[in-house]
């Protein structure tokens, strides 16, 4: 695949980052938005597109310069990540808490309620070990393991097979539907947690891996030249159409009082249900399907935050917070603050992505193509 579809796909994930941004920030725009394509989310095309980059470029690290090489470019992208949330949990425990209590702020101190009941020493110390995951920021710790175990995946696929790389994700996710989770949390909290496991975050690790774990595979075919996801969504879009629209229809169904009862948990996103994991790949095959159509959507900004994506998205946590501090104790802000809060913030975000995007990538594709396979290669890596 040349670079691109490599600028399309970028300006996806910056699309989604986007997304995911308006969800988070506290404003009226929050119940539109979230949502609003049936049962599937930024958080699982952000985590999708992450893991297909992460597997189709690091698997050509692997098969180019060795595990070593690999691993160490992942490690690296993984402590960066980790930093960046080090510097979020600093804001969070010193600036937002203090504020919380100062300005009388409910919503921030909600957000924070286990800081303020365990302390600050035992609350700083689970946070940078993964363990204490506040709300908003839950999702960066399932992204910092997700990072860690790609090799082990990716190696671990090359030597054996992805038939049972597949098939023990897969077997992993339907625990998580049936209560793995809670199993584990209980016969850890025996040995070593002492956290109630609300505050562990909301998403299941047992479930999302299965969307990271999807993702690695696609992407190392992609790295092969042996993904035919144009075959596949050629093949599939019609009946794709029929699932988006009729879970879209079920979506603002339940908007109006529909009651899905026992059925909840297949429509579950914490768990990733499989109801979801059905959208999710129907949507997918419509994206594919007429990604000619959706081409003009890839503006230069929504490509440079894609490009950018890991200074992007944990920078935009910072901004929730200050909108969250805006709120006061009501639900969400309204008026000039909203718009000011959602112009700020999408300004910022862009300078962010601007300081940290690649432009030969947008720019100089023609270049792109006349360049050794190496040079395009670390190109694309440093991007990543």
């Amino acid at each position: 695949m040349g670079v691109k579809r490599e600028i399309e796909i970028d300006a996806v994930r910056g699309l989604m980052l986007a997304w995911m941004t308006l969800v988070h920030l506290p404003t009226a725009l929050t119940p539109w938005v979230n949502q609003p394509f049936g049962y599937v989310s930024a958080s699982e095309g952000f985590i999708f597109l992450s893991s297909l980059f992460t597997g189709r470029i690091y698997y050509r690290l692997l098969t180019r310069d060795g595990f070593g090489q690999m691993n160490l470019r992942l490690v690296a992208r993984t402590l960066r990540l980790y930093g960046y949330h080090v510097m979020l949990l600093l804001f969070a425990f010193v600036v937002a808490a203090h504020y919380a209590i100062g300005a009388q702020r409910q919503a921030l101190y909600n957000l924070l309620d286990f800081y303020f009941a365990a302390g600050p020493s035992r609350a700083i110390r689970d946070a940078l070990l993964l363990v204490y995951r506040p709300p908003l920021l839950d999702i960066i710790p399932l992204y910092i393991i997700f990072l860690l175990i790609s090799p082990i995946v990716i190696v671990a696929a090359n030597r054996i097979s992805w038939k049972w790389i597949l098939g023990v994700s897969f077997a992993l996710w339907v625990g998580a539907q049936f209560g793995l989770r809670q199993a584990s949390y209980s016969f850890l909290h025996h040995f070593l947690l002492r956290i109630p496991l609300n505050e562990m975050g909301a998403f299941d690790l047992w479930g999302w891996q299965l969307v990271w774990v999807i993702g690695i595979w696609c992407g190392v075919r992609w790295a092969k030249h042996d993904l035919p996801a144009e075959k596949w969504a050629e093949r599939l879009w019609i009946p794709a159409a029929v699932v988006v629209v009729a879970l879209c229809s079920v979506r603002y169904l339940q908007l109006f009082g529909l009651d899905f009862g026992s059925y909840a948990p297949l429509f579950d996103k914490w768990h990733v249900g499989a109801i979801r994991l059905l959208n999710c790949s129907a949507a997918a095959m419509l994206l594919i399907r007429f990604r000619e159509a959706l081409r003009p959507l890839a503006i230069r900004p929504f490509v440079l935050m894609g490009q950018s994506s890991l200074q992007v998205f944990s920078m935009h946590f910072l901004f929730c917070f200050l909108g969250i501090g805006m709120v006061g104790n009501a639900d969400r802000i309204f008026g000039w603050k909203q718009a000011a809060l959602i112009v700020g913030t999408f300004a910022g975000l862009l300078l962010i992505a601007q300081a940290y995007a690649r432009p030969e990538l947008t720019t100089q594709a023609s270049s792109e193509r006349r360049a050794t396979p190496n040079r395009a290669e670390d190109r694309i890596t440093r991007a990543a």
